[in-house]
């Protein structure tokens, strides 16, 4: 796996589309004409050798620029300067896209106006934006529009005094917007301590480990919430996610699905959000379609990939680097999941070529976790086509990697994978090496599932077994499983790793993809 580029204006420089390097160009150049910048010159020049370069590499880029008389001891602070240079570009471009940014200016220049003595001016800037932020839901920033003008009311005499009721209007909604801003804060708190839950206990494990997670939820509910019939968009969304989140730990993805089905609709009913928060609407969508995964519901999950694709390919060009990576991430995880859901190898493998590339592009914007997830899922859709070598060529990268860094189911079923891999290429030399090392990863942790250490301890025995008497084994194996399939706690360790459906290919000596198949049949037939 290639190096991920460390310097941060290479970065960010990689990061700009067209119009934004030539929106810097002509601040730039505006700059030069008016004598703002000194040394305009220079770092212009630094950005333009720093664009045309694929790889970060300083020593070429100081050669680059010796002509310029940039010594090395002089780029530390050039390369700080360029970096703000391009970030005040950005805010002048993006000003029209993002709404806190424009609201956030005018109310720079209402302080600029307060400055100057024009208080009144700024008044009316103020009475202005609070309409948008309130028709936003900028909550934080319409707080902070309120308390400004309460600031210039309390200090000066103003023609609000004259006009009835408006002074009291202006505190009550001030007391108003306080009260919401901290139940909203307080429900954001909540859905992060969630997360955060899941993030350090995993699901549970057993009916006190259930009680356990819905003391911990009931704690952390803000009583506030409990006081307000009527809740904010963005209150309703973290109190949905966080409604996800506890459902999540608890196993019930029926539940599950419900609360993320809400963050969904809360788009549909406040339309213009899908525009002013693309990202959360994007996550809302790809939960939907997790959940629908979780519960095999192909056909709906479809419906729901449609939505995203057409909602990407409707605002495409508005979205910025960071929507971008997030609609990469989100829709083609769920394309692949949609292939899995329908036992179909052959269009998931015709896929990962241009995932790969796409993801490549992606690289310098994802997070580790996320890029070799979809190594893993790479892996599975060739272990499924009987592509064993090739699958374990991304199996590889996820198990080398620290697993600290990875959500240890992820690891776990990596290494199981890896050893089914290599049983089926018949390489018996690997086989006892790799299974000890897996004991000894599965001994640091207590996040292992009851399928994964069954399969494991299978493992081991099969290769101890003579060829012969391997399908029986298989068979013996088949039915410890199936309480363990059965099981609440184990239903997730099965959705990223069928088990089961290698184990019956074995026992009845077919393939997987057919036996895959015949279950998809199956179970479009029980739905008639």
């Amino acid at each position: 796996m290639p190096n991920f580029q460390k310097d941060q204006l290479f970065l960010l420089i990689k990061s700009l589309n067209r119009a934004e390097k030539r929106n810097f160009t002509l601040y730039a150049n505006r700059a030069q004409s008016s004598g703002e910048q000194p040394d305009v010159r220079k770092f212009t020049q630094l950005f333009d050798a720093l664009d045309k370069m694929s790889e970060y590499d300083e020593k070429t880029l100081l050669e680059k620029l010796k002509s310029y008389k940039i010594k090395k001891q002089h780029l530390p602070n050039l390369k700080r300067h360029l970096y703000k240079q391009i970030l005040t570009s950005l805010r002048l471009i993006h000003i029209q896209k993002n709404i806190d940014i424009e609201i956030r200016e005018q109310l720079d220049f209402a302080r600029i106006l307060y400055g100057k003595g024009m208080y009144m001016q700024a008044l009316k800037i103020l009475e202005r934006i609070k309409k948008t932020a309130r028709e936003h839901q900028q909550d934080i920033l319409h707080l902070e529009i309120l308390e400004f003008e309460k600031h210039i009311e309390a200090r000066h005499i103003t023609r609000s005094r004259s006009v009835k009721g408006k002074l009291e209007g202006l505190l009550d909604e001030s007391a108003k917007r306080s009260r919401i801003t901290l139940a909203a804060s307080l429900l954001f708190n909540l859905n992060i301590e969630m997360q955060g839950y899941y993030i350090m206990y995993g699901h549970i494990r057993s009916d006190k480990d259930g009680v356990d997670v819905e003391a911990f939820y009931k704690k952390h509910f803000p009583p506030e919430v409990r006081k307000r019939s009527r809740l904010t968009f963005f209150e309703k969304v973290n109190l949905s996610q966080a409604r996800m989140w506890y459902a999540y730990i608890l196993l019930k993805f029926p539940d599950c699905l419900e609360s993320a089905l809400e963050w969904a609709r809360l788009f549909e009913q406040h339309p213009q959000m899908k525009e002013k928060d693309p990202d959360l609407y994007m996550r809302a969508l790809y939960y939907v379609m997790m959940f629908l995964y979780f519960l095999r519901e192909p056909e709906r999950h479809a419906l729901y990939l449609q939505e995203l694709e057409i909602f990407y390919k409707n605002n495409a060009e508005q979205l910025n680097t960071n929507s971008q990576t997030i609609a990469f991430v989100y829709f083609y995880l769920a394309k692949l999941n949609q292939y899995l859901m329908i036992g179909d190898y052959d269009a998931g493998v015709a896929i990962i070529e241009e995932t790969q590339a796409k993801l490549n592009d992606y690289r310098p914007y994802s997070d580790i976790h996320r890029i070799l997830l979809f190594h893993y899922k790479f892996a599975y859709f060739y272990f499924a086509s009987a592509k064993y070598d090739t699958a374990l060529e991304y199996l590889n990268e996820v198990v080398m990697l620290k697993h600290g860094y990875l959500r240890e189911d992820l690891h776990h079923n990596a290494r199981l994978l890896q050893i089914i891999c290599h049983y089926e290429l018949k390489n018996y030399d690997l086989l006892t090496y790799l299974i000890n090392n897996t004991y000894r990863a599965f001994a640091q942790t207590k996040d292992v599932s009851e399928v994964q250490k069954a399969t494991l301890a299978f493992l081991k025995k099969l290769i101890t077994t003579p060829p012969s008497d391997q399908r029986m084994v298989f068979v013996q194996f088949q039915q410890e499983l199936t309480p363990l399939t059965d099981s609440r706690y184990e239903r997730k360790a099965l959705l990223y790793l069928d088990i089961p459906g290698w184990v019956e290919s074995h026992v009845q000596n077919r393939p997987l993809r057919e036996v895959r198949a015949t279950k998809e049949s199956q179970r479009r037939q029980s739905r008639l």
